[in-house]
């Protein structure tokens, strides 16, 4: 009888325990399930579209990008045309995005006003527009995800009246005219507004357009030598415009005779700097301005509100800041 007893006590707790892996098991399934589902809800898709892929710059864009895009569990494509004047090819690029119904798209327009049909038509497909870089003449954007440029070439302005002693002619090479991009007039008129209302003694004797292009850049740059023998300064706008300005003044003989100032970070214009070719330059947070684009386009697509203007800064660097350690992270290769 005791026996019995026993084998049935026996039974019953390995059916009890079988029990319990059995719900245990259907309720870890059914966790998972849950688990599987939510991350598939959270991973929207975002496409951000550059302006080009030629410069650096947009590689460190792209770099905050994917941080974002890790840290916020979304799916992101990154896409451009080869250059930054290749408007249409940046056009064809923003409607295949869109015919892919995204949750956001981001966009560096390469012109302001071309892209505004692409704008349209994602507003009509309520898809929330995020503006990096530079501005387009839309109020359609929700944002814009910029460096305050306006306020950061009065700063090289700054810097450059103080190194030739607040008097003499300066020239400035901008990469894109007043129609095409927001970036290239507002840097151009930061500069421009600056010297005119704060240093009288200086004379801006020429303004030229060098299209991002390094190649048109240092032509102006060598024509501008050429013509104005006496000038004593040089202002670039961006990065392709800087490395121009560089390769005009070596190629001229001028190191040392003209002051230069740039834009952006970049390998050549941190060597520049380094061996005193070029007195400094403004640097953006590329890095800030891809992750804080994307984290904007997540928080808008889940019903989150944001501010309409995002500044992710700026920074001078020259000779005696350039290799200090909290700028390595701004002074992309």
């Amino acid at each position: 009888m005791n026996n019995k007893k026993s084998f049935c006590s026996i039974c019953c707790q390995i059916f009890f325990a079988l029990f319990l892996c059995s719900c245990g098991n259907s309720l870890d399934n059914k966790m998972d399930n849950v688990s599987s589902k939510n991350d598939d809800k959270k991973q929207i898709y975002i496409p951000i579209i550059a302006k080009g892929l030629q410069q650096q710059y947009w590689q460190s864009v792209k770099m905050g990008a994917e941080k974002a895009a890790k840290d916020y569990n979304v799916r992101i494509t990154f896409e451009a045309p080869e250059g930054d004047a290749s408007i249409n090819k940046q056009i064809e690029i923003i409607d295949s995005a869109l015919g892919k119904k995204p949750a956001a798209i981001i966009l560096a327009a390469g012109d302001r006003k071309s892209v505004i049909p692409q704008l349209e038509k994602a507003k009509a497909a309520n898809i929330a527009v995020i503006i990096f870089d530079a501005d387009v003449d839309s109020n359609i954007p929700i944002t814009t995800v910029a460096t305050g440029n306006a306020a950061a070439s009065s700063a090289a302005a700054d810097k450059l009246a103080t190194a030739i002693g607040q008097e003499g002619e300066v020239a400035v090479i901008c990469h894109d005219p007043d129609s095409v991009s927001s970036t290239g007039t507002e840097r151009c008129d930061g500069f421009v507004n600056r010297i005119k209302d704060e240093y009288p003694k200086i004379k801006i004797i020429d303004v030229e357009y060098g299209a991002s292009e390094h190649e048109i850049s240092q032509k102006f740059t060598e024509k501008i030598i050429e013509k104005y023998p006496d000038i004593k300064g040089i202002f670039a706008t961006n990065e392709g415009a800087t490395y121009g300005l560089i390769n005009g003044v070596i190629e001229k003989n001028k190191v040392g005779k003209i002051t230069i100032v740039g834009f952006d970070a970049g390998k050549m214009q941190k060597d520049a700097v380094r061996s005193g070719i070029m007195l400094g330059a403004i640097s953006q947070n590329p890095v800030q301005m891809g992750y804080k684009a994307v984290e904007a386009a997540y928080e808008v697509s889940n019903g989150e509100k944001i501010q309409s203007i995002i500044d992710t800064g700026y920074i001078w660097y020259d000779k005696t800041n350039i290799d200090n350690e909290d700028m390595k992270p701004l002074l992309y290769d």
